[in-house]
């Protein structure tokens, strides 16, 4: 770490950086962000940087409001938007109290306790996000919708247009700050877009996807368009999700990996899995933390809605793909429920518990799905034992709060903060008169 540190000063002294941003999430999964002078960077390593925890969503109450922010120094990169005028640098930081605790509020730190408790069964976990976004013209409204910059669909390739632009500048962007993309392309929905990031342990993935989401919103502000990762910005068009692939190794051996298992998916590979199915209804509150997530979660377009399994069956949960057969380093698990809104710490917490929680129980998976599960009737789904996932955020969080895994997991103090952000969030919701309910009912009633 010393010399990590070293390195750090001496880049921020070779490149002539002007500032250093400091950056953490709340709870939300909102970014934070304070700049500190060059001068300032040695004080933050060795004592951490002081901030009022009470003014952060989810922290801390009033009465322990002192905190500090210690910069990990592995994060260091510097800000390719900001280029040769005043270079900027960014670093993670880990929260703490004024003794040196770590703060039990912190989302990185929820992480990082939960990826220790893989690490004492001998796993590392690591991920892969297909991240959705929209790209809009403004964030202005017209005829009550937003307006996308395209009409094109799925892989679409448009020479010359704004989407094209936009993902050629911000592949290049995310690469420059160490951010390695697979692939990026048009989705399905007018002005809609994915990028997947490359494989990466958990910590690490949940760092990218929070530069990830600040670099396509520059880029969007550079090109003079909207971005947003809002679940369901668009009503009959599809959401966005951040569909994850996930494995455990065992040193430099895939854990989900059997040559001679179904789908060469090994038995903690199937417990994996079979944990996943099991907890999901309790964990969606999380991994679709918003009112409008399960308007995607409900509104079809290949959004999960049912608690299944299957190969390449992209109407389940849980997809077990076999892209490179005989191939044990790539075999993993994909969960397609988050969404591309999800605080990344928090939901990957959870999901890494629930598969966990499964190879400990020795839990048994299910049948896997055949077929289109949304095809199906209710009574069929029911016959096949189908069970679905939360339809809004208030039964989400009802899950949510008698889950001892959730509450084990995230800890007393943001799983009682989630709670309590999220009936608030509902309560405003259901005060809401809609543009349905008027255009429906005034008239008529």
């Amino acid at each position: 770490m010393d010399k990590q540190r070293d390195f750090v000063l001496r880049t921020i002294e070779e490149r002539g950086i002007k500032f250093v941003r400091l950056w953490f999430t709340d709870v939300v999964g909102t970014l934070k962000s304070v700049a500190i002078a060059p001068a300032e960077v040695e004080g933050a390593f060795a004592e951490g940087l002081g901030f009022d925890g009470s003014a952060i969503e989810g922290f801390t109450r009033a009465y322990e409001a002192d905190m500090l922010a210690h910069p990990d120094p592995t994060t260091f990169q510097i800000l390719p938007w900001r280029g040769e005028v005043d270079p900027t640098a960014r670093m993670f930081c880990d929260i703490t109290t004024p003794d040196g605790q770590a703060a039990v509020s912190d989302p990185r730190n929820v992480l990082k306790r939960t990826l220790a408790k893989a690490a004492e069964r001998g796993f590392t976990f690591y991920t892969h996000p297909e991240i959705e976004f929209y790209l809009l013209k403004s964030a202005e409204l017209v005829g009550g919708e937003p307006v996308p910059v395209d009409t094109a669909g799925f892989f679409d390739n448009v020479p010359g247009g704004t989407a094209h632009d936009f993902r050629r500048r911000t592949v290049q962007m995310l690469e420059d700050l160490g951010i390695s993309v697979e692939f990026s392309h048009h989705e399905a929905g007018p002005g809609q877009n994915e990028i997947d990031l490359r494989y990466a342990d958990a910590l690490a993935t949940a760092d990218n996807i929070m530069t990830f989401r600040t670099v396509i919103k520059e880029v969007a502000i550079e090109q003079g368009v909207y971005a947003t990762f809002m679940p369901k910005p668009i009503s009959g068009q599809p959401g966005s999700g951040m569909h994850t692939h996930m494995s455990l190794f065992e040193g430099d051996t895939n854990a989900f990996f059997d040559a001679s298992g179904h789908y060469q998916l090994s038995t903690i590979g199937r417990q994996f899995v079979a944990g996943l199915l099991t907890h999901a209804p309790e964990i969606t509150a999380v991994t679709n933390q918003f009112v409008n997530s399960y308007k995607r979660l409900w509104g079809g377009d290949e959004a999960p809605s049912f608690i299944t399994w299957g190969h390449n069956n992209r109407s389940a949960l849980v997809r077990v793909p076999l892209y490179k057969p005989g191939k044990g380093q790539s075999a993993r698990v994909e969960y397609r429920a988050i969404d591309s809104a999800a605080n990344p710490y928090l939901a990957y917490s959870l999901l890494l518990a629930a598969g966990l929680k499964g190879i400990e129980n020795g839990y048994e998976l299910p049948a896997e799905a055949d077929g289109n599960v949304w095809e199906l009737t209710d009574a069929e789904r029911r016959a096949l034992g189908y069970d679905q996932l939360p339809a809004s955020l208030d039964h989400a969080v009802s899950l949510m709060e008698d889950s001892e895994l959730v509450a084990e997991t995230l800890g007393e103090q943001v799983f009682e903060y989630v709670l309590l952000n999220k009936r608030d969030e509902w309560r405003q919701y259901r005060a809401q008169v809609t543009p349905y309910e008027l255009e429906t009912n005034l008239r008529a009633l």
